[in-house]
């Protein structure tokens, strides 16, 4: 088995380091560089990485990243797709060996995407990156994505793990135009329609944001219920005056996900229904199954709820279950103030 790792790189000198000593038992590894100004190039090749320079104008990212698969030799099972900023753990090559064994054109993984404030991962899902040097191509001017080209996937899970560590430096500028550009050039695309939706909901333009989730909800292809239910959680948080009417939709359309009952929850604290922020809270809190997507939110899964519940069974003058939730919200995040004072509150009114 002949495995290749290889990426694109603009001005990425800070991650050359440990992008290689991560990949570095691969056969082939190769940065498609696009116009550096850094010590990338010079850094790269003393380490004994295959550079080559590409110019890619107007900039699509679908077009670099098959510009740089073109380049790596025919005779490569399995390609990495790992970008600068991410490094794949070690027994990585053990795990894809056996993947290679079973015949798997596109191994999964564990991706960690962010981290928490205490180092912990924060979003993390299966990651797709991964695949048979033959029969894929990459797709979409921006969020591009692996596509199969006349060949059959198959798809094997593995216990290798990819995690990102991002440069939040860096621009994102280009995404909105790239995402416009996508959806003109496939609009029926699901996907990016809600990533357009997303990312206008980011700039601000909520009421183009909520016309643009709509529209994805339309789509035929539209028909993961978790997407589509994100989708409704972003129409609720545009449209304000119709924000319980979205998150319970948006409950309906995927039940048992804490997201958008976590939402509801927050919801009903800002407008101090307590009664119903408690019940909501409880209702996410119930839910124990963490989801490997992206689309499950570190939110949901941290102290949130467990706040919401504190502070709503508080103003109810539950004061007992307050202090237990108070107590684990503090528990999950002990050096946030705020909740130490609420526990503080509860406890102090268990007093007699």
């Amino acid at each position: 088995m002949k495995v290749a790792v290889y990426t694109i790189a603009l001005n990425e000198e800070q991650f050359v380091q440990s992008w290689y000593d991560s990949a570095k038992d691969a056969d082939y590894l190769l940065i498609a560089d696009t116009g550096s100004t850094d010590g990338t190039v010079e850094k790269a090749r003393s380490l004994g990485i295959n550079v080559v320079t590409i110019s890619i104008k107007p900039w699509r990212f679908d077009t670099a990243r098959n510009a740089s698969l073109a380049l790596i030799p025919g005779d490569i099972d399995y390609c990495i797709a790992l970008d600068m900023d991410e490094v794949i753990l070690p027994g990585w090559r053990g795990e894809l060996e056996m993947a290679h064994l079973s015949n798997v054109t596109r191994p999964r993984y564990q991706y960690t995407w962010n981290w928490n404030e205490d180092g912990s991962p924060g979003v993390v899902y299966g990651g797709d990156k991964i695949h048979k040097r033959h029969g894929y191509i990459w797709k979409h001017p921006v969020h591009e994505v692996m596509r199969t080209d006349r060949i059959a996937e198959i798809q094997g899970w593995t216990k290798l793990e990819i995690h990102h560590h991002a440069d939040d430096s860096k621009s994102r500028s280009s995404y909105m135009p790239l995402l416009k550009l996508a959806v003109e050039e496939d609009p029926d695309d699901d996907r990016n329609a809600y990533y357009y939706g997303r990312e206008l909901f980011n700039h601000g333009m909520r009421k183009e944001a909520a016309e643009q989730f709509k529209r994805h909800l339309a789509l035929p292809r539209a028909t993961w219920n978790v997407e589509r239910a994100a989708s409704m959680r972003y129409i609720a948080k545009c449209l304000k005056d119709e924000s319980e009417y979205w998150f319970k939709k948006s409950i309906d359309e995927a039940p048992g996900r804490r997201e958008p009952i976590v939402d509801l929850a927050r919801y009903y604290y800002e407008v101090e229904d307590w009664e119903n922020s408690l019940k909501y809270a409880q209702m996410a809190l119930d839910i124990k199954e963490r989801p490997l997507e992206y689309l499950c939110e570190p939110d949901a899964w941290g102290e949130a709820p467990w706040d919401y519940a504190c502070i709503a069974a508080y103003n109810l003058k539950k004061f007992e279950i307050a202090s237990e939730y108070g107590k684990k919200a503090v528990e999950i995040n002990p050096k946030d103030q705020r909740l130490q004072t609420n526990l503080q509150s509860c406890l102090n009114a268990l007093t007699p």
